[in-house]
């Protein structure tokens, strides 16, 4: 029989994604998250097991910065995996408080497993590579000419930025933090869903996914991170690995936009942050 969700469960959001098959709040507190088969790749970063596996070996349930929900169950059926986890109670976060744990969470050290993502930004350019790359965006005339500009340097630089990304420290990631997915406090730590990402990536990773998803600058958010961090790196390699971070997800996001029939926000997004592209572009050069 095909796996479908009770009557009485609440739905919370709808599947959004290939591996994704919607989420819901059961009547006795917890969450039950839906994932469908997918990606089998183990490192990749859209891997459509990987919030399964974190959830089973309860690898954030007791970390640092970040917080994962407990986990009360994992059950795999002919048609995808169903996880339980306890239910988050949402509050609000100020970016800093979230760049501040995001700090936190990377001093975090686990042995890694092969479900580890590892790639994150280099599988996200392959997709953007059989996709006509960010061809759309050079003749999008909402944008100004600079930021097109810019756009087009860091797609011909993309090798030579990913390996940039390679040579700084590599450190644990979140590797989806923007506010959406950092929901809750538990004592010091926030708690954090949607781990679909989790693994390794360079320093600076996730502070750039917060500068990509906030409206607070990079200049306010990098002294939180290191304040988190204990600034056990220096803020130039921070600095620079989120800058990279942010421009490139950033630009790739209005470039697929522009070939949907909902678009969203994402024009808008890539203008209010032409700044950090242009960091990014003009070190790239």
């Amino acid at each position: 029989m095909y796996w479908e969700p009770d009557s009485d469960w609440t739905a919370l959001t709808a599947g959004t994604g290939v591996s994704n098959g919607g989420v819901w709040l059961t009547p006795d507190g917890l969450v039950a998250k839906r994932l469908l088969p997918g990606v089998e790749r183990a490192d990749h970063y859209a891997y459509w097991r990987r919030q399964a596996e974190v959830a089973a070996h309860g690898v954030v349930e007791r970390s640092v910065g970040l917080r994962g929900p407990r986990c009360v169950k994992v059950e795999s059926d002919p048609d995808g995996v169903t996880v339980w986890s306890a239910a988050v109670s949402e509050v609000s976060f100020e970016p800093a408080e979230l760049a501040l744990a995001l700090g936190r969470f990377g001093l975090n050290e686990f042995e890694p497993a092969e479900w580890f993502a590892r790639r994150i930004l280099r599988d996200r350019l392959a997709g953007d590579e059989r996709d006509a790359g960010w061809a759309r965006l050079v003749l999008e005339d909402r944008l100004p000419a600079g930021l097109r500009r810019d756009c087009g340097v860091l797609w011909e630089r993309r090798d030579e930025l990913m390996d940039e990304l390679d040579r700084l420290p590599q450190q644990v990631v979140h590797g989806d933090a923007h506010p959406v997915n950092l929901l809750g406090r538990e004592g010091d730590e926030v708690m954090a869903v949607d781990w679909e990402q989790f693994g390794i990536g360079p320093l600076g990773f996730d502070l750039g996914y917060l500068v990509a998803s906030t409206e607070a600058a990079i200049d306010v958010l990098l002294p939180a991170y290191q304040s988190g961090s204990r600034s056990s790196w220096p803020d130039d390699a921070v600095r620079r690995g989120a800058v990279l971070t942010a421009a490139i997800t950033v630009v790739a996001r209005a470039a697929w936009s522009l070939g949907q029939v909902e678009p969203g926000d994402h024009i808008e997004r890539l203008c209010r942050l032409a700044q950090v592209v242009e960091e990014a572009a003009r070190q790239a050069l």
